[in-house]
C-alpha cells in the first residue's frame, strides 16, 4: 500500500470523524437551545405583559413582544406601601436567614469533618436522617405555637436555617479540599480551632461559601408556605412572595383586598406580571456577582485530583 493511499484513507477517516462530531455538536446545541428557551420565553412573556397596555393583555395579544408600552403597573406597585413593606420584610428575612444558616452550617460541617471527633458518624447519620423523614406540617405549626413564634420574625428565619443537604456539601468540601497537614501545622504553631476556621479554612472556601449562600438566599427569597402558615394577624410581616400569592389568588377580585392598591386596574393580569418581575429582579441582579464562585462550587468533587 503506497504512502499516498494511506494518507487518503487517514484523511477520509478524519473527515468522517469530523462530520460525526459536528452532528453530535449540532444535536446537543439544539437541545441546549431548546432548554434555554423553555426557561427564557416564559420570563419574556411575563415581562412583556407587565409593560403592555391593559387592552392588549385583555385581548390576549401579548406573546413575546409588548404592545402599547405602559409602566402603570409598576407605578402602582411602587406606590403601594404594602408591597414595599413586603419587599423590606423579604430582604431582612433573606439576609438574616442566609447569615444564620451559613454560620450554623459552617460550624457543624467543620466540627464533623475533623477525623478525631468522637461520634461524628452518629451525628452525620442523624443529620442525614432529616433529609428522608420529617415530622410534618402540623407538628411544626404546634412547635411554633408553643414557642410563641407565630406572627413574629423568628417564624420566618429560624425553622429552616439548617439544611442537611447544604451541610453534607460543605462537610465534603472541608474533608477533601482543605489539607489536613495545613491544619495540623497550624495546631503545632498554637492555633485554636476558631483561629484555624477563621483564618485558614474560610479564606480557602470562598466557592463553596458563595454556593451555599446562594442556595440559602434563593430558597428563602422564593418561599412563602411557612409565612402562609405562621403569619396570620400581622399583615406587616408578610413577605413579598406571600403578597404575590394573595395577588394571584385574588386576580379576579378587587385589588384593594389584602390592603392592596389605591385604585383599580382594568386587568389584574398586568399587576400579577409586574409583581412577578418585581419579585424576581433582585435575585437576577445579585446572581452575576456570585456566578464565578457558584460555578466553582458546583464543580466540587467533579474532578478527582
Amino acid at each position: 500500500m503506497s504512502e499516498q493511499t494511506v494518507k487518503k484513507k487517514i484523511k477520509k477517516q478524519w473527515t468522517r470523524e469530523k462530520k460525526k462530531d459536528f452532528c453530535f455538536d449540532m444535536i446537543f446545541g439544539i437541545i441546549i437551545i431548546l432548554v434555554c428557551l423553555s426557561c427564557l420565553l416564559p420570563f419574556i412573556h411575563v415581562f412583556s405583559k407587565s409593560i403592555s397596555e391593559d387592552a392588549y393583555v385583555i385581548a390576549n395579544k401579548v406573546l413575546l413582544l409588548p404592545k402599547g408600552f405602559s409602566l402603570e403597573a409598576y407605578r402602582r406597585i411602587m406606590a403601594d406601601s404594602s408591597i414595599l413593606r413586603s419587599l423590606y420584610v423579604t430582604v431582612v428575612v433573606t439576609l438574616s436567614f442566609t447569615a444564620i444558616g451559613l454560620f450554623v452550617t459552617i460550624c457543624s460541617a467543620y466540627a464533623l469533618s475533623r477525623k478525631h471527633l468522637k461520634g461524628k458518624a452518629v451525628f452525620t447519620f442523624l443529620f442525614m436522617l432529616t433529609m428522608y423523614f420529617n415530622a410534618g406540617i402540623i407538628p411544626d405549626y404546634l412547635m411554633m405555637s408553643n414557642l410563641n413564634f407565630l406572627d413574629t420574625w423568628w417564624s420566618l428565619i429560624l425553622p429552616l436555617t439548617f439544611s442537611a443537604y447544604n451541610f453534607l456539601i460543605m462537610k465534603s468540601f472541608f474533608q477533601h479540599s482543605i489539607s489536613d497537614s495545613l491544619i495540623e501545622s497550624a495546631f503545632i504553631d498554637g492555633a485554636t480551632h476558631f483561629t484555624i476556621l477563621a483564618k485558614i479554612v474560610l479564606p480557602l472556601s470562598k466557592p463553596i461559601l458563595a454556593t451555599i449562600a446562594l442556595f440559602f438566599a434563593v430558597g428563602r427569597w422564593n418561599a412563602y408556605q411557612d409565612a402562609l402558615f405562621y403569619i396570620k394577624q400581622r399583615q406587616d410581616l408578610r413577605p413579598l412572595q406571600l403578597k404575590l400569592y394573595y395577588l394571584i389568588i385574588s386576580a379576579t377580585e378587587s385589588l384593594q383586598a389584602e390592603g392592596g392598591f389605591g385604585g383599580t386596574v382594568t386587568n389584574p393580569e398586568v399587576i400579577k406580571a409586574a409583581s412577578v418581575i418585581f419579585a424576581t429582579l433582585p435575585i437576577l441582579l445579585i446572581y452575576p456577582f456570585l456566578q464565578k464562585y457558584f460555578v466553582q462550587g458546583t464543580m466540587i468533587g467533579a474532578v478527582k485530583e
